[in-house]
């Protein structure tokens, strides 16, 4: 079904699952285990404070008698340019994806570029350019940013750093620790088509069919479902998008922030055939591969079939899909049951499967 191009050999490297590292390692930056630990071991230990522990993909607070949404995030992606994307296209969706997985409307983005000396002029316009497009498309403004310059070999072309603000809506309430038992657990499409489609362009991977990234801007999907909900209905519990990590590292930090356990059924998780043959080829899992361009619900059992509905209604919610359940079995846990029949651990990623995703 796929084949590679002129390749003889690829080589991964990630760290051991040791459990404890001196130095970084790319790990740490994989949304997996790596990751958890170095945020709780250095960051919350010295940063902690009541909004910051919630430890959302945003932080909520009140301004001025309006809730307030806002995020920070980088983008360190390579290549800079991939199907379906680019880092430009890249920074603005998940920007705009990590205030919307509070119900949050997005207005503004601020963006610092680090750029390394002998970048091509021509490679930073395209880039500019493509946020200037995925901004006006997602109706938001780039309003302020900051531009560095780094030494030739210190910067792998150009990194961004993004800030977001957006507007909650009067009445909603989103938290990961809001999760209950026999809530019900809705995945909007395909999981793993970033992760892939940003392995198969840096490695030089040709398969029958071009695998495109996800890369898209959510909070228009979030609209509709909030939609479909009477005023001030807290049949979200929350919500996130799946990046780094994958939907394993999603589904693990919603059942330690929650503690109840999560069910999960691998039938029911959509993943495009390509992918799946992508992953088999290289030892890979798409339970931990990136995407950015897919949120998971968590939502009262009541008011499942009407979420579902609404976003099966909207074109990045087509293939959504109900894959599982919160327990009260297992707190902190994530759970499968395989095609099989037998049930398994989903655990975090103890290392990174795939670097330098986002």
């Amino acid at each position: 079904m796929s084949k590679l191009l002129q390749r003889e050999e690829l080589v991964f490297t990630c760290p051991l699952p040791v459990a404890a590292h001196d130095r970084i390692v790319l790990g740490h930056g994989s949304g997996g285990r790596l990751s958890a630990n170095l945020l709780r071991d250095v960051f919350l230990r010295r940063f902690s404070n009541p909004v910051l522990d919630r430890l959302d993909d945003q932080a909520v607070f009140p301004i001025g008698g309006s809730q307030v949404a806002f995020t920070t995030d980088s983008f360190v992606v390579q290549p800079l340019f991939f199907p379906g994307g680019d880092i430009g296209s890249l920074a603005i969706h998940g920007t705009v994806n990590d205030l919307a997985m509070s119900g949050a409307m997005p207005l503004y983005i601020g963006a610092a570029f680090i750029v390394e000396e002998g970048l091509p002029i021509e490679t930073l316009r395209r880039v500019a350019e493509s946020m200037a497009v995925a901004a006006e498309s997602a109706g938001v403004m780039i309003v302020t940013g900051d531009t560095k310059v780094v030494q030739r070999g210190k910067g792998d072309g150009v990194f961004i750093t993004t800030t977001g603000i957006g507007i909650v809506p009067s009445g909603i309430r989103m938290s990961a620790n809001a999760v209950r038992p026999g809530d019900v657990v809705i995945l909007s499409g395909f999981i793993g088509d970033h992760g892939i489609a940003i392995l198969s362009s840096r490695e030089g991977l040709q398969f029958d069919t071009t695998i495109l990234s996800d890369s898209a801007p959510l909070h228009g999907l979030v609209a509709d479902m909030l939609a479909a909900l009477p005023p001030g209905s807290d049949a979200i519990r929350c919500m996130r998008d799946p990046t780094r990590g994958g939907l394993s590292s999603t589904l693990n930090e919603l059942a330690d922030a929650s503690g109840v356990g999560i069910q999960v059924v691998e039938a029911k998780i959509p993943v495009r055939d390509q992918v799946r043959g992508a992953c088999e080829l290289l030892g890979l899992d798409p339970m931990y591969v990136a995407n950015e361009g897919k949120l998971v619900a968590v939502v009262a059992p009541e008011a499942a079939d009407r979420i579902l509905a609404a976003m099966r209604k909207h074109p990045l919610g087509t293939d959504a899909a109900i894959i599982g359940t919160a327990v009260l079995g297992n707190p902190g846990m994530v759970t499968m049951k395989t095609a099989f029949g037998s049930t398994k651990i989903v655990d975090l990623l103890p290392g990174d499967q795939l670097p330098r995703i986002c």
